[in-house]
């Protein structure tokens, strides 16, 4: 039995990462900051199955001092997450992500511990990896803002040649298109940097778009699924930048946590970046309708043909690596009808605030949607 510390432990995946360590007989203890912006209003202490949990922010060093005093490993997930907000709140992401990730490292030269495992993000390959009609790969696709504005989704080659997407793996060169994605990338490089400096093993696994029970559904910046869902809940049409047919890959929080304990126990992994994902892609507007079905409603998606600045087109996981490495092979999928059911069935138990609308004045105030 090893002792662990997950930071973010109170956080949508943490808990489950808790749940999955605790499960497996070891002992957990929590750093988290519960701020509002998650846990809502008043959230002075939580509860966090099978761990002790301590309140405090990771950029507060005897707050870190104290959460990794006698722990064998660290996971790192305490983040701030969401494309759209990183791009006008930039000191916040910046500062949490990234500051917050340099003051736990130099807590753990003092107090050194056997590995940590870092979560990291998709959005740091930007684009995806695509192909052209004669089966050249392009890691270097990036659309044209001129063609965006005129409502041209598709990415294309210099010469206006449309390509096709395929499955990115952590070959692919990173590629930043939004200030969570340089942070996220920031992270990732910190550990993998520490870790080699101060022979402590390391871990960075770059996380696909993750649903499940238990996303804050009052947060509008992060999961694409509890988004829609709080819409659907409302009454309201899940809303969707361009025009809907951009894909995603979707992995379901329950793998996720087995892959986070997976990359602490497999030596293979130390040192390496990891793609967790379900190595599927859907198009939004089909992931949209999909929930309203599990939800019962009738409720069409509204495909506003605006881009948000930021985004990009299509992004999924090749996810070879971690089933070389980790072993990892995902349990559950969109379509595997339990799954939305089971989100469907949590989302009727919660207290729903949408706040999608506040998200589209804030960008559109600060010139963020075209």
């Amino acid at each position: 039995m090893s002792r662990y510390l997950v930071t973010g432990g109170a956080g949508f995946i943490g808990r489950q990462v808790c749940r999955e360590l605790a499960e497996a007989g070891h002992e957990v203890k929590v750093l988290d900051a519960l701020i509002e912006q998650v846990h809502g209003p008043g959230a002075g202490s939580v509860e966090v199955e099978g761990a002790e949990v301590l309140r405090g922010d990771v950029r507060d060093a005897e707050s870190v001092r104290r959460a990794i005093a006698g722990v064998d490993g660290v996971f790192h997930l305490a983040a701030e997450v969401g494309v759209g907000q990183s791009m006008y709140e930039i000191e916040r992401y910046v500062s949490g992500n990234d500051v917050g990730t340099a003051v736990l490292l130099q807590e753990l030269i003092e107090q050194p511990v056997e590995r940590i495992v870092v979560a990291s993000s998709m959005s740091v390959y930007g684009e995806g990896r695509y192909k052209t009609e004669d089966g050249r790969v392009v890691d270097d696709a990036r659309r044209d803002p001129a063609r965006i504005a005129a409502g041209d989704w598709t990415v294309r080659t210099a010469e206006g040649e449309p390509l096709e997407p395929v499955g990115t793996d952590e070959t692919k060169p990173v590629d930043l298109a939004s200030i969570y994605a340089l942070t996220k990338y920031c992270q990732e490089q910190q550990v993998l940097i520490f870790g080699n400096a101060y022979k402590m093993d390391a871990v960075a696994l770059r996380l696909f778009n993750v649903f499940g029970p238990g996303q804050a559904l009052s947060n509008p910046y992060t999961g694409v699924l509890a988004n829609f869902s709080s819409r659907i809940a409302k009454g309201q049409a899940p809303t969707i930048f361009e025009d809907g047919e951009q894909r995603r890959d979707f992995v379901h929080v329950n793998d996720v946590a087995r892959a986070f304990r997976l990359a602490m126990e497999r030596p293979e992994a130390k040192g390496e970046v990891i793609n967790i994902g379900s190595g599927r892609s859907y198009p939004i507007t089909e992931v949209a309708r999909m929930v309203a079905a599990a939800m019962g409603s009738p409720i069409q998606p509204e495909v506003m043909m605006k881009a948000r600045s930021g985004d990009i087109r299509n992004c999924f996981s090749d996810i070879g690596k971690a089933r070389r490495l980790l072993g990892f092979e995902p349990s559950r999928s969109l379509e595997d009808g339990s799954s939305l059911a089971e989100l469907a069935a949590w989302v009727a138990s919660q207290q729903v605030t949408d706040r999608n609308d506040e998200m589209r004045r804030h960008l559109e105030a600060r010139g963020l949607v075209a």
